[in-house]
């Protein structure tokens, strides 16, 4: 696997022309000639990506599946992730673009200490934000902004502004992926209610004997989601997050310990996947307001 650290390995590996700045780009998808050395190889990215798929058909591989979308498609990658470039046959010329940008581009401000608030730069490439027309309007004429600033003659102000349209760009994200969200609303209530199915059936006592309390990963691989689609999809339609619903079968499991056996504290603290008996005393005493023993001795008949 091949590492991408800069903007203009990823312009060699392209064939496209050399970027106009160091630490940002936007690149046609119609005009790249991948190298040949490159073709059939995975390459891990470590700056942030936007792209805009324009046609049915498309070469570019990201983790199992192919950027094979509805027209409209934005998809967001963050450093770390890794694609491949593919030779498919009987595939077309590729419409569409992407804008990256290193993640020294916002080292310093304030959008670099809030970026992790975008989720769905950890979304799977079946998670991508379908634009309607009006939508994909708006985020092309915000990267044409950013496009004609970091193309032009750069002061002292250009910095500031290509960060500030990239922080525009991302709050419209975050809101186009909220309807869609709305929009796919029967989908994700019967997500919801799989969700809790699955859940349940992985806190149920045998199961956590055998493999510990579920995680969010694991029940996201479950879905067929990836963990932040999951956590997102589930805060939309219910308010919590997948985290939370972990933490309330915890909660329910350690009750159920509690009263119908007689193991000590640290065993159950143990079964229900806690280092330390300690971690699991603050976590129940945060949850209940009081504490393991407490609750037990409360409850004896």
């Amino acid at each position: 696997m091949k590492t991408i650290d800069s903007i203009s390995l990823m312009h060699e590996m392209l064939g496209y022309d050399k970027p106009k700045h160091p630490y940002i780009s936007f690149i046609d998808l119609e005009k790249i000639n991948p190298v040949n050395d490159y073709m059939n190889v995975s390459f891990q990215l470590n700056y942030y990506m936007i792209s805009l798929k324009n046609n049915l058909d498309c070469e570019l591989k990201y983790g199992r599946n192919y950027f094979d979308f509805h027209e409209g498609s934005l998809i967001f990658t963050a450093p770390g992730q890794v694609l491949t470039k593919e030779e498919r046959q009987g595939i077309g010329k590729t419409k569409g673009w992407m804008l990256c940008f290193h993640p020294d581009l916002i080292k310093g401000t304030a959008l670099f200490n809030k970026i992790w608030e975008y989720s769905f730069f950890g979304y799977e490439a079946n998670e991508a934000l379908q634009l309607s027309d009006h939508e994909k309007e708006i985020i092309e004429g915000i990267v044409a902004n950013i496009q004609s600033e970091y193309s032009g003659n750069l002061d002292v102000y250009s910095n500031d502004l290509i960060v500030s349209n990239l922080e525009v760009l991302l709050n419209y994200a975050r809101r186009f992926y909220g309807r869609q969200f709305i929009t796919r609303t029967v989908v994700s209530k019967e997500s919801v209610e799989k969700f809790k199915e699955i859940l349940k059936k992985q806190c149920s006592m045998e199961n956590i004997e055998q493999n510990g309390m579920p995680s969010v990963k694991g029940l996201a691989e479950a879905m067929g989601y990836s963990p932040n689609y999951l956590s997102d999809m589930l805060k939309k339609e219910t308010g919590k997050t997948a985290q939370e619903y972990i933490k309330l079968q915890v909660l329910d499991a350690a009750r159920e310990l509690l009263l119908r056996t007689k193991e000590p504290i640290y065993q159950i603290a143990g079964k229900l996947g806690f280092e330390q008996p300690s971690s699991f005393t603050k976590f129940f005493k945060i949850q209940t307001g009081v504490s393991p023993l407490d609750y037990r001795n409360q409850h004896i008949v």
